[in-house]
């Protein structure tokens, strides 16, 4: 029997794929299962079942940062139903690996790991349900993935700078940003008390802190208590954010927050991206209209990213950078002197 190094060329692209689908938790439906069964069933050998196996359940992330015991045992059933298929010989490493994730107890959080070009990976504690603890910021989205890719083709967007994101959720984007694209500091923040939690703890976990190059800090921010006093001292030289536009009731807090983020620094503004999967479109388009309304002109950033991140691309994505219309600011700030002195209030 050939050694790994007579391996086919074709398993190395593969296996890769396997690894990163199966760390970021990917539907099963992703992987490459008739690659899978067409060695199996050529070969007739466990060889290649064992590969996928050292680069999934076997390998030592799998220890420390493990995806959840329901998605290992059905990972490992369906290998087990392929190989059993094919008439191969039973691989023991396999029913160890099926015995063991058997008898583990099923837990509400899990890990998730999304590999960075750089080397190593981003790990991340998120919860198993989409919403918990009445939020749905303990898991990534497709628009922070998005928006990562897109801060990994744009480093120099970021480098020796401070970013302030906004709505950070897990922080997949802050991190990946931090150990690839070279900011100055980093400012994580939301405002939910169970995700700020789980966002300290994820920030620590991949190695950033105050002490850490670069800088990095997490911060509690009520989009409806935060004052300009308080965006000034932040100091943001680019302020973004993800999937922050889901809800039609938290829309115009939004846009009022953003207007502050443009106004309250000493020019130049800051930077700011906003990045959405447009799940709703007549709440995004609220989310357009209110931001023009505002003296806020959002520009659409067209042009694909890199896939570097394993998840699903159907959605509809926009990034979209926003700018102060400095002449309709003004308009208002002259017509509802009321309303500036509420929104430093927000």
């Amino acid at each position: 029997m050939a050694g790994a190094a007579m391996e086919p060329e074709e398993w190395t692209d593969v296996l890769t794929d396997f690894q990163r689908w199966f760390f970021a938790m990917s539907r099963l439906k992703s992987f490459n299962w008739a690659f899978v069964e067409k060695q199996l069933r050529s070969s007739k050998s466990s060889e290649f079942m064992s590969e996928i196996l050292k680069q999934t359940c076997l390998h030592p992330l799998c220890r420390s940062v493990p995806p959840s015991s329901r998605y290992r045992k059905s990972f490992l059933s369906e290998l087990i139903r392929l190989q059993e298929a094919a008439g191969c010989d039973p691989l023991d490493e396999l029913y160890d690996a099926l015995a063991e994730v058997v008898g583990a107890a099923e837990a509400s959080d899990c890990y998730k790991t999304y590999f960075l070009p750089c080397g190593g990976g981003v790990s991340l504690q998120e919860t198993v349900a989409l919403i918990s603890d009445g939020t749905t910021g303990l898991v990534t989205w497709e628009a922070g993935l998005f928006l990562a890719e897109w801060a990994l083709d744009h480093r120099e967007f970021f480098s020796d700078r401070t970013v302030l994101e906004l709505g950070s959720g897990a922080g997949l984007t802050g991190v990946a940003i931090c150990r690839s694209c070279s900011p100055k500091r980093f400012v994580f923040s939301d405002g939910h008390p169970a995700v700020l939690r789980a966002l300290r703890d994820n920030v620590r976990r991949n190695g950033l802190g105050e002490g850490a190059s670069p800088a990095a800090s997490v911060r509690e921010l009520d989009w409806t208590a935060v004052t300009g006093e308080e965006l000034r001292e932040i100091g943001a030289d680019v302020v973004i954010a993800a999937d922050v536009v889901y809800d039609p009731a938290v829309v115009r807090t939004l846009v009022k927050l953003l207007r502050a983020v443009l106004t309250a620094a000493s020019p130049p503004p800051p930077d700011v991206l906003v990045c959405c999967a447009i799940r709703n479109p007549q709440t995004y388009d609220g989310f357009r209209r209110q931001l023009e309304s505002s003296g806020i002109r959002p520009e659409v950033l067209d042009g694909a990213v890199s896939r570097v991140f394993p998840y699903d691309r159907t959605s509809n994505m926009e990034l979209i950078r926003l700018t102060a219309a400095t002449d309709q600011l003004q308009t208002l700030d002259s017509t509802n002197t009321l309303d500036n002195l509420h929104l430093e209030r927000l």
